[in-house]
């Protein structure tokens, strides 16, 4: 299973909408999300040149990745974050609205089989370190080869796109408890993307996202969004009434869910007003 935790504002447009949203990954909790992993693939290569002596090389690839860096807003990824995780503390803190919120469990498998062309699922990678990537090995070669710097090279920029994609699948180490995997899109990528960007408008900002037809997506694989749906888990400091839950899907057109309801045994402590 993947667990989404949420709030129940969220679970309603998940749930009754059918529309699951890939938010902006540079706005989330992790604020070296991409950056971590363009700055590890630029510092792996720039070491390798200089032990070869490539001094002038070595600082055209820290320039080109510091340009590249600050257009990081115009190579964003968009995702949603599932746990492997049922019932956990820190997800529950950190994303179900501190308790008082919802987890949907997910079925991995047919998850799999509804994404494809723009949108992945991807495994998180919770590591600094990216001597062992083998873009580092691609942008290397790839610099040892190139004579030429007074633009940036068409096989340089292609590499470039190639980072920005990867980066979405790794984090700090600090995050490694979350277990997390992702459903992930890069519209800088594409040039006719199908889904079209939509705006929430808060009291505090406007916020953009790419929502994903859930009915669309399960309908063309003879499904039903109560199939990928294998669990509805009500937070272990949250209010919600089970009957009203049930009478809430009902009236969604999925009374099959009401059956799939589940109270957290997470004994979080209940927040202090």
């Amino acid at each position: 299973m993947l667990y989404h935790y949420t709030d129940f504002a969220a679970f309603d447009g998940i749930i009754r909408c059918a529309e699951l949203r890939l938010n902006n990954i540079l706005n989330m909790n992790d604020t070296s999300e991409m950056r971590l992993f363009m700055n590890g693939i630029c510092k792996a290569v720039v070491e390798r040149l200089l032990q070869d002596g490539e001094n002038e090389k070595a600082f055209m690839m820290e320039s080109f990745f510091h340009k590249e860096m600050e257009e990081e807003f115009h190579y964003s990824a968009y995702a949603a974050c599932f746990s492997k995780y049922r019932d956990d503390a820190a997800q529950w803190e950190r994303y179900g609205h501190l308790g008082q919120g919802v987890c949907i469990a997910f079925h991995k498998r047919l998850m799999e089989k509804m994404i494809g062309g723009a949108v992945s699922l991807q495994t998180v990678y919770y590591q600094e370190d990216m001597r062992e990537h083998h873009l580092v090995d691609d942008f290397y070669q790839l610099m040892k080869e190139t004579t030429e710097f007074s633009t940036m090279p068409p096989a340089l920029q292609t590499l470039m796109n190639e980072a920005w994609v990867q980066s979405a699948a790794f984090k700090h180490p600090s995050f490694a408890s979350e277990k997390e995997s992702r459903l992930v899109v890069s519209p800088f990528m594409l040039h006719e993307f199908a889904i079209e960007p939509k705006y929430h408008v808060a009291v505090g900002r406007i916020k953009k996202y790419y929502p994903l037809d859930l009915n669309r997506m399960c309908g063309k694989l003879g499904m039903h969004l109560s199939d990928l749906v294998v669990e509805i888990i009500i937070g272990p400091t949250s209010s919600q009434s089970i009957p009203i839950l049930q009478d809430y899907l009902a009236d969604c057109g999925l009374n099959v869910l009401r059956h799939k309801i589940s109270l957290s045994d997470c004994p979080l402590r209940k927040p202090t007003s």
